[in-house]
């Protein structure tokens, strides 16, 4: 027991720092090739984020644990929206200007909508798989030819200017890259191995596996990114931060299983678990887009989130 808490421990910390170093090179290298600030946020910075979810389910899944991998994307995206913007609330209201952003939170529900339906069957096949890897493409392929297209300033596009690495020499960005693509398969190794150890002394499924300690660890460096940004006055980049990941998630992460390890799933999966994914989604979009002029999350709000993060653990558990 004592072995697998700290294989969760280290495996964690690496995950978060080696996702975090990968993210500061792959930006710095994209500006000092001059792609706009707009475009490295949304897909070098966004991919980034999600890359903890990304290695860990990739890993879960050549380990024959598809439920893992698929409970630590609809676990992450519930704990995004109800964990993370709900403890950012908290130190103040998240108000959302960007125009850009009001786009993606539509965005982010319809490919939800169209991942739920792919795994309504209580399948994910290769072939589906395949659909949300066209799918995540084709959408990059929008948000780099719209980054590219339009002109007008954009408040996110100025806060991802604040945040990207400046004068970082080349190589120094190139280093940084091969040291988090060398940690982050290693980290999520011992991620997997230490939580799986844990969870299993007490009894608990592969899919609360990923739905709970796994998600969980897997959203902390959106928690930090979201507040910092909150804490510097950048509320849209905060968002974005969490709709930019729930994004790469529900299409690229979700793909994974779906390639590497395709066939039934748990059905609380393609359920409830589905089911509680699109209802965070759509609060958000309600919450955020259907605020008044203002258009922010408050303290009450995040407080609301909070308590159905919390209430949303004590129903997995208890389904034991």
């Amino acid at each position: 027991m004592l072995f697998n808490i700290m294989m969760l421990i280290v495996g964690l910390g690496a995950l978060v720092w080696s996702a975090d170093r990968f993210v500061y090179g792959a930006a710095a290298f994209a500006r000092n090739l001059g792609l706009p600030p707009m475009l490295i946020g949304l897909t070098i910075v966004a991919m980034g984020s999600s890359a903890p979810e990304m290695l860990v389910a990739a890993t879960a899944s050549m380990e024959g644990m598809s439920d893992t991998a698929i409970g630590n994307v609809l676990g992450s995206n519930v704990a995004n929206i109800t964990l993370i913007l709900g403890v950012t609330a908290l130190f103040g209201a998240i108000s959302v200007r960007s125009e850009t952003l009001k786009r993606e939170i539509p965005i982010m529900i319809a490919a939800t909508v169209l991942a739920g339906y792919l795994i309504h069957d209580g399948m994910l096949t290769r072939v589906e798989g395949g659909v949300l890897l066209i799918a995540f493409f084709a959408l990059m392929g929008y948000f780099i030819w719209s980054a590219m297209r339009n002109k007008k300033k954009d408040v996110l596009a100025d806060e991802s200017d604040a945040e990207i690495p400046k004068n970082v020499p080349t190589l120094h960005a190139i280093i940084w890259i091969i040291v988090g693509m060398v940690l982050l398969p290693l980290s999520a190794d011992w991620m997997v191995t230490g939580a799986v150890g844990i969870a299993k002394t007490f009894g608990l499924s592969d899919l609360v596996i990923g739905l709970t300690i796994i998600a969980i660890g897997t959203s902390l460096p959106e928690l930090a990114a979201c507040i910092a940004g909150v804490l510097k006055k950048e509320d849209d980049l905060a968002i974005g931060n969490i709709v930019g990941s729930n994004i790469f998630n529900i299409l690229a992460v979700l793909a994974i299983p779906g390639l590497i390890a395709p066939g039934e799933i748990d059905i609380n999966a393609s359920g409830r678990d589905f089911y509680m994914v699109l209802a965070t989604s759509t609060a958000l979009a309600v919450l955020v887009l259907s605020s008044g002029a203002k258009k922010q999350l408050t303290r009450w709000h995040g407080a609301l989130l909070l308590i159905v993060f919390i209430a949303y653990q004590v129903v997995l558990f208890q389904s034991q």
